[in-house]
């Protein structure tokens, strides 16, 4: 059964109330995000939208436009990897706070980049946002712990540049660790449904220059909440016009 847009984002409200496509980039509809190869590639480790206080819960991908060959995408299970950790290491995470942005290295178009990967940077960082969350989440529902980091992440609270990166290198390493990665290959009009509260994921750039979009409709998250029961809290920028803050089920 083929779903448009429409369709798509009467399932996705099935999970809760919608976000707008993007806080800074311009959807296909108010609330469909068109991630499109012709302009950007999210080849690496991420989970969606960290960079405002309450990012979404769910993610929903729908295919548009497949690829003969490549084009997965990778899913890592974010608490597989916390409970992987030693537990010295596990502790220190528990005390750890990171700071996120949409104008860091995740945003960056590679060199040579075309005129349309310049343009979505352009409107990627039009507005910058800045937020601190803790680097281990507790699921509001499960009450599992799971590393919050990825690709967003600028630098861990109160340490040097070198440390906060040889500490997010080793958490990050866990994460995308074989045992807690699934890949899914697409086929034309699939729908993707997953949890961002407790997963990173990766679309693999192995399919040359060959066309491929997917429709991605996110659903309004709750505001992080680490193991000492301190909420993410919003450092630059309001975030209010894009999601409503969700209320967490009793």
């Amino acid at each position: 059964m083929r779903l448009d847009d429409a369709a798509h984002e009467r399932v996705a409200s099935l999970f809760g109330d919608i976000t707008r496509a993007h806080p800074t980039v311009p959807g296909a509809t108010e609330n469909v995000l068109a991630v499109d190869s012709g302009t950007s590639k999210s080849n690496q480790w991420h989970t969606d939208v960290t960079f405002v206080a309450n990012p979404p819960q769910v993610t929903t991908l729908r295919s548009i436009v497949t690829t003969p060959y490549g084009g997965e995408t990778l899913i890592a299970d974010s608490a597989g990897a916390y409970r992987d950790l030693p537990e010295s290491l596990r502790a220190l995470a528990d005390s750890l706070r990171a700071v996120h942005t949409n104008a860091y290295d995740y945003a960056r178009p590679p060199r040579g980049s075309s005129d349309a990967y310049l343009e979505h940077h352009r409107q990627f960082v039009s507005t910058v946002y800045e937020v601190e969350h803790p680097v281990v989440r507790v699921h509001p529902l499960t009450g599992e712990r799971g590393l919050f980091i990825g690709g967003f992440v600028r630098n861990l609270v109160g340490l040097s540049k070198s440390d906060s990166d040889d500490l997010l290198r080793i958490f990050q390493r866990h994460v995308t660790r074989p045992e807690n990665v699934i890949r899914w290959s697409w086929s034309p009009d699939q729908l993707l449904i997953f949890d961002n509260r407790i997963t990173q994921h990766y679309a693999i750039d192995n399919y040359d220059d060959l066309p491929r979009l997917l429709h991605r409709v996110t659903v309004a998250g709750d505001v992080p909440v680490g193991v000492d029961g301190r909420p993410s809290r919003q450092l630059v920028g309001d975030p209010s016009d894009y999601s409503v803050v969700a209320e967490v089920a009793a």
